[in-house]
């Protein structure tokens, strides 16, 4: 089988990572729980910054939010790892901007990632990912981000969603934990 993923807040807790560096940057001490009530994707308004000054710290912190010490997801690894030691082609989407490309496959191999020649696709926009996933003709496409999955809908492939705060309204096969994948995976 043929299985696409994005990476960041599917297979990393990108948006947690980045939460703590705000905490620190700022100065403040927002708790957890206020970042796992958050309606939205954005994490700027539990800080009380404008979408303007959250944009702006999120620009000037992307390296450090990308390529310091992010968290994968528990068994996302391993599991990756598992579907390519079975025989799966697994695939990567990303949205982040192309000058990013080099690194974040470097990132993903030196953090133990299986990273295939020709299986790595990174700069496009949320929008544009529907045409890299059809082109694939991916059997399983796992991504967070609530417009990404909403563009996927006309293709015969099955779209699961990773959990998070912002997409719990979704009714698509949900992943919780990614030691629930070869589960999900049988039906």
């Amino acid at each position: 089988m043929k299985l696409g993923f994005d990476i960041d807040d599917t297979l990393i807790n990108l948006r947690e990572h980045a939460f703590h560096i705000y905490n620190q940057k700022l100065g403040q001490n927002v708790g957890l729980d206020v970042f796992h009530a958050l309606p939205s994707m954005e994490i700027h308004s539990a800080f009380g910054l404008t979408k303007e000054e959250g944009g702006k710290l999120w620009h000037s912190l992307r390296d450090e939010i990308y390529y310091s010490d992010c968290a994968t997801f528990p068994h996302a690894r391993e599991a990756l790892n598992q579907l390519v030691a079975k025989g799966h082609e697994v695939y990567y989407i990303t949205a982040r901007a192309k000058e990013h490309t080099d690194r974040t496959r470097q990132w993903l191999l030196d953090n133990g990632f299986p990273v295939a020649e020709g299986h790595f696709f990174c700069g496009m926009s949320d929008s544009e990912k529907v045409h890299i996933i059809e082109q694939l003709e991916l059997d399983y496409y796992f991504d967070d981000k609530p417009t990404v999955l909403a563009t996927l809908s006309h293709l015969p492939i099955q779209i699961c969603v990773k959990d998070r705060s912002y997409n719990r309204h979704l009714t698509l096969p949900r992943i919780t934990s990614w030691e629930e994948l070869p589960r999900l995976m049988q039906g």
